[in-house]
């Protein structure tokens, strides 16, 4: 007969063993990670500044990791259907989330309600770049500085409008800011994602739009744009002779976007960090500097600890711009 204190130790240790069967299988899968193709959500439509680097990294991730990395475009809403999407999804790493900064700290703070906690839903893996912002007109409004920009703004009959990647997105908040800062008046025109912002300003359904220097580089090159600013505090090098929102006259006005890599909150720590060594090595890649950096981008990196910092002084700092620029909450 077994004795009652070595029954209830038995019993312990079957209560015990599916928790070790499940950590044994989960270190398991980390070590196998990836053995099918895994998914980047991108929160745009096909052709923006995000979603191509977003295949640049997958490309990247594919070439590390011997296995497909595909990127799937769930535009709308300002980010909150595909970060909700991701925010949702099985937490073994074959769904991540490739986002802009609009999304993830502008957006909040625009909705009432989300289905999603920005700060509390997903696990950063890797800040992968910043690119600043230009302030674009389509030629036939007539304007070729910022100076005559704010005139044309203040004189004319009907407010001009500005388009956007969407409600809350960081072109819609520079927009506002630059109404208030400027004293103007300008009629918001949101897009589901940079590309179709930008078709609008070519076609003439808008006046002007903050986009981010990536996209509007080859528009500006072929002079379909004038380029009347950019929103950083220096210069780009690829446009040299575009001042500073500052120097043109707007002075409190910085903004730029950056792009990160991030899982749902409850992925495995282990597969997030082999996630963020390889993205080290796509990262140092000279093709991919090379291609990032000739689109004005800047190169990013550091641990996912570095990167869940920056995102949460990002997520304060824009609420507080949000709130100051009276963006209203939908």
């Amino acid at each position: 007969m077994i004795k009652p204190a070595i029954l209830t130790k038995r019993i312990k240790l079957l209560a015990l063993l599916p928790v070790l069967l499940m950590s044994i299988a989960t270190s398991a899968a980390a070590q196998t990670y990836p053995s099918r193709t895994v998914n980047i959500v991108v929160p745009y439509a096909a052709g923006g500044s995000t979603d191509t680097t977003a295949r640049l990294v997958a490309k990247g991730l594919s070439d590390q990791l011997g296995q497909t990395f595909i990127v799937v475009n769930k535009p709308g809403a300002g980010g909150q259907i595909a970060q909700g999407y991701v925010a949702h999804a099985p937490a073994d790493g074959y769904t991540l989330l490739f986002s802009a900064a609009g999304p993830l700290t502008v957006t909040p703070h625009s909705y009432a309600k989300l289905p999603y906690d920005p700060l509390s839903s997903f696990k950063t893996i890797k800040l992968v770049a910043a690119v600043p912002l230009v302030l674009l007109v389509n030629p036939k409004l007539g304007v070729k500085t910022l100076p005559m920009l704010v005139e044309k703004a203040k004189h004319s009959s009907n407010a001009l409008t500005f388009g956007s990647f969407g409600i809350g997105s960081a072109a819609h908040l520079a927009g506002e800011l630059f109404k208030s800062l400027a004293k103007i008046n300008l009629v918001h025109v949101p897009y589901n994602g940079s590309a179709p912002a930008l078709v609008g300003l070519l076609g003439g359904q808008t006046d002007m739009m903050f986009d981010v220097l990536t996209t509007a580089l080859p528009q500006i090159k072929d002079g379909k744009l004038v380029p009347l600013a950019v929103t950083s505090t220096t210069r780009s090098p690829l446009l040299p002779n575009v001042p500073t929102m500052a120097q043109a006259g707007i002075q409190g006005f910085e903004s730029e976007t950056w792009f990160g890599l991030l899982a749902p909150v409850k992925a495995n720590d282990k597969i997030v960090q082999k996630l963020s060594q390889a993205m080290n090595v796509v990262l140092a890649e000279p093709k991919f500097k090379a291609t990032l950096l000739a689109q004005g981008m800047q190169i990013k990196g550091g641990t996912p600890q570095q990167f869940n910092a920056f995102f949460h002084s990002e997520y304060k700092k824009w609420g507080k711009i949000a709130k100051e620029a009276g963006i209203q909450k939908h």
